[in-house]
Formats: structure tokens, sequence, C-alpha cells
């Protein structure tokens, strides 16, 4: 991904991310280029959106396409997405899937958000995460313990990682929330696939145009 002036940065500021929004929109819909010229603001830089070695991922680890998701365990959008956008990740083999947890629906969402995050340090996020995407019904904390203890997380030490690493699951959701109003997102789920920003749903064939889209980007 490149900027001009700085190949480390998506976009410079929050001012210049929000004017994105209407500009630049391709046939997909509602996508527009999240590149802008280097500036001053160290939020959205390539390093921190699409490398947060704290942040997990999905996919195609080495895969020439990165996908960054803010989604919400809460938000009934990201539960009917979640398999479409699996499979569309699965079927092109070279995408690269970034999660970032977004809680912004209520007490609840941060909750999840922080036990899931809580549970990668016994590598058990993805199962903590597709059990409570998998859901039709809104997450409680008691319903929340009940879907990870079937998923195998140990409880014991899930626990003790939340209050252990209380202090690095918390920033981890601050950077992800800094990054998220940064481009300008307003809910779940909002996406980077590529050089691209999009603030919304699609469906998998628009997911597949614009994947096909950002490689295109990408060579030239």
């Amino acid at each position: 991904m490149t900027g001009s002036g700085n190949k480390n940065r998506l976009v410079p500021t929050r001012r210049a991310a929000l004017t994105l929004i209407g500009a630049g929109t391709l046939a997909a819909g509602g996508i527009t280029s999240a590149l802008a010229a280097a500036g001053d603001d160290e939020v959205l830089t390539e390093s921190k959106v699409l490398r947060d070695p704290d942040t997990p991922v999905a996919g195609n680890p080495d895969g020439n396409i990165t996908i960054v998701e803010w989604s919400d365990y809460n938000c009934p959008y990201c539960r009917k997405l979640e398999p479409e956008l699996r499979q569309v990740v699965q079927d092109d083999g070279k995408v690269r899937l970034v999660m970032k947890d977004w809680p912004i629906l209520g007490p609840v969402s941060v909750t999840a958000a922080r036990i899931a995050l809580a549970a990668k340090f016994q590598d058990k996020y993805h199962q903590a995460h597709d059990a409570m995407m998998g859901v039709s019904s809104r997450l409680t904390e008691p319903r929340i313990n009940e879907l990870l203890a079937a998923a195998g997380v140990d409880m014991d030490r899930l626990k003790r990682d939340l209050t252990e690493h209380a202090k690095d699951i918390d920033a981890i959701l601050k950077r992800n929330n800094e990054q998220a109003e940064a481009f300008g997102f307003r809910g779940t789920p909002s996406f980077i696939v590529g050089k691209y920003r999009v603030p919304g749903v699609l469906s998998m064939t628009e997911f597949e145009q614009v994947i096909a889209d950002a490689r295109k980007a990408k060579m030239n």
C-alpha cells in the first residue's frame, strides 16, 4: 500500500478520512479510496492498521490482499455477514483477514470483546469469536460464558488472563476504536479491503469484486 510521500500511511488525518466518504466511489458501491497524502496523524499507519501483532488474523497470513474487519459481537449484520465473508476468504485462498473487535453496542459488547481477546492467550480467540458470532440472539454475560465453555475455552484460565492482561486488552480496543473513528466508520461491520474503505455490508459477489479491484489497484 502506498501513499504520497510515505508508504507507511493509510490516511493522514481524521479530517481527510471523513472527506473521502463520498469520493472516488467504485462500481461495488460505497467503496472509497482510503489513501491520501502523508500528514502528521499516527493513528492510521499501515503497521498499526494492518500489522498490529496483537490483533488476531484469519485466512491466509501470507495473503497478497488484506481485509480488515471492525465488528461487534452483538451486531446482527456482523453475524449475518460472517459466514459469507469467511467463504469468500476461503474460496480466494490469498486473503489475509485482520479481525478488529470494535464493541460499540453497549457494555455486554465490551465484555464480549474483552473475553474474546483474553481467549487469545490460550490460542482460543477464533473458537471464542466463532461461538459468539454463531448465535442469533443478543448476548448476555452468562450466555457468553456458556458459549465459550462449550467451545473448549478454559474458563479458569480465561478469568486469570482477563485480569493479568487487562491493560493489554484495553489498549487493543482503544487502538481499534481510534482507527475506526479516524476512518469515519459509523457502525459495524466496517472494512478496509486493500486500498479501499468499505463502511458497511457487502454481498459475497461484491466482496469478490472489491478484492479483485484491490488487487488491480495494488498493481498500479
